[in-house]
């Protein structure tokens, strides 16, 4: 869960939940790249104020759940989790290059929203945990707790 960052000069909690779709919506989140993907997102949180809360993969997209501190903006977070990301898993999983013939892992676009820690983070968190596990959403769906968006940038 997320947690109050404490800096010299503020105290925060940033929640952000990012949807970045694969290059031509490439059905590419095997459970290797999945495994690859969450590894390198382990580093990052390592090397930049960027915490992951939750990674949801479902075969051609990825949901992030993420806490960062106010000097990133959300296109920065974005911009460095898609370059980061997208070099290793090339470099540790090179079949994927194969399936991905231009050279790019990510589309252009993502989106990207903001998530209030109290009124809905729970309900999030749980929606990206349970990214392709269709009896889980449909379990959810029926309680009325997710309600399934299609954002029509990625279609």
């Amino acid at each position: 869960m997320s947690e109050y960052v404490h800096k010299s000069h503020n105290v925060s909690v940033l929640l952000y939940h990012l949807v970045c779709p694969a290059k031509y919506r490439r059905v590419v989140f095997t459970p290797e790249v999945d495994g690859c993907l969450k590894e390198v997102c382990l580093e990052i949180a390592k090397r930049y104020e960027i915490q992951f809360v939750e990674i949801g993969t479902d075969k051609d997209h990825v949901h992030f759940l993420v806490q960062s501190v106010p000097m990133y903006s959300p296109t920065q977070i974005a911009r460095v989790i898609k370059s980061i990301t997208a070099r290793e898993i090339f470099k540790r999983v090179p079949s994927v290059k194969k399936q991905l013939w231009g050279g790019e892992f990510w589309t252009k676009g993502y989106f990207v929203n903001t998530v209030g820690q109290k009124g809905n983070e729970k309900t999030i968190a749980t929606y990206v945990r349970n990214q392709g596990r269709e009896k889980e959403y449909q379990q959810l769906h029926r309680e009325g707790s997710v309600k399934r968006t299609v954002y029509p940038l990625f279609q």
